[in-house]
């Protein structure tokens, strides 16, 4: 491939959807103060994201403290921010073509731990170029949260992003890894490290507010008010992640258990590090190039 193929209007629409995600990062970052409510923050992003001619590839995460990933507040949650370590996931979709950027916003006066996500992502984007394998990646963001004394979470990984898909190949890890996945000119990758004062190693917690359809097609419900809920997320989400919040159904949580014990829908529970550790994330979406990357979510840190 050449710098041609990035005139494929995808990458426009790529671009435009990392235009609106920066836009609405910084806003929504402003927002995360001692007291404000973290489902306020939340909606607010979300519905943003739709002013500006976006929708929203996934709930927007906010994790606090040892939450890494997956973390959405429900309905009825009236949980306020306190003096803790913030992760703002956000991703964005136009037309399905994925920007997913996250930034951590230190309410707990740990510093150290931002910078070592933030230079670490920094490290990422300067390795990135055709030819280079997603291990090499990988060693250059752990080394860069290794020298500020921390460790990455060595089980969470970035990932290519592709229409109406936020999760696929290529895996680009948070460690050094032999050789991985060669890069070429055209991929799109969200590359997210995380660091942490813990052990490096998350695992899931038994909350769970965000879902996704399992598989594709064939799906098969005799139960009707299952059925009917299944063909509004069909509709409305496709294989992007949704949250509960989202459906206007009272009965909703009950029928996406009835719909997981199926195999049609999955959770995804919070992902969580050892508790009494912190966690922080830096994210930006980047578009291989001939002389290395684009960054369409440019902008978003400080």
């Amino acid at each position: 491939m050449t710098d041609e193929t990035l005139d494929d209007p995808r990458y426009e629409e790529y671009r435009e959807a990392g235009d609106i995600l920066s836009t609405v990062m910084n806003e929504a970052r402003e927002r995360v103060e001692v007291g404000a409510k973290q489902l306020d923050v939340a909606e607010y992003a979300e519905e943003r994201i739709r002013e500006l001619g976006g929708e929203p590839a996934f709930p927007v995460n906010i994790s606090v403290d040892e939450e890494a990933s997956h973390a959405t507040s429900g309905a009825d949650d009236e949980t306020e921010f306190g003096e803790e370590m913030v992760c703002l996931d956000i991703g964005v979709h136009v037309d399905g073509w994925i920007a997913d950027a996250a930034v951590t916003v230190d309410l707990s006066d740990n510093p150290e731990l931002v910078a070592a996500a933030e230079e670490a992502l920094d490290a990422a984007v300067e390795t990135i170029a055709p030819g280079v394998h997603t291990g090499e990646v990988g060693a250059a963001i752990e080394d860069a949260i290794r020298d500020r004394g921390y460790t990455p979470i060595l089980n969470l990984s970035g990932h290519g992003v592709a229409q109406f898909d936020a999760h696929t190949d290529p895996s680009v890890p948070n460690r050094g890894l032999d050789r991985g996945v060669e890069l070429e000119v055209g991929d799109v990758i969200a590359v997210e490290p995380f660091a942490t004062d813990g052990q490096g190693k998350v695992g899931e917690g038994n909350d769970a507010e965000i879902y996704e359809l399992a598989g594709s097609g064939g799906r098969s419900v005799r139960n009707r008010q299952a059925r009917q809920l299944l063909e509004t997320i069909e509709e409305e989400y496709g294989q992007l992640p949704f949250a509960l919040r989202w459906l206007d159904d009272q009965r909703a949580k009950m029928l996406l258990r009835r719909l997981q014990r199926q195999g049609v829908v999955e959770s995804h529970p919070v992902l969580k590090e050892d508790a009494g550790t912190l966690v922080s994330q830096a994210e930006h979406t980047l578009i291989v190039t001939e002389d290395g990357c684009e960054v369409p979510t440019t902008g978003i840190f400080s």
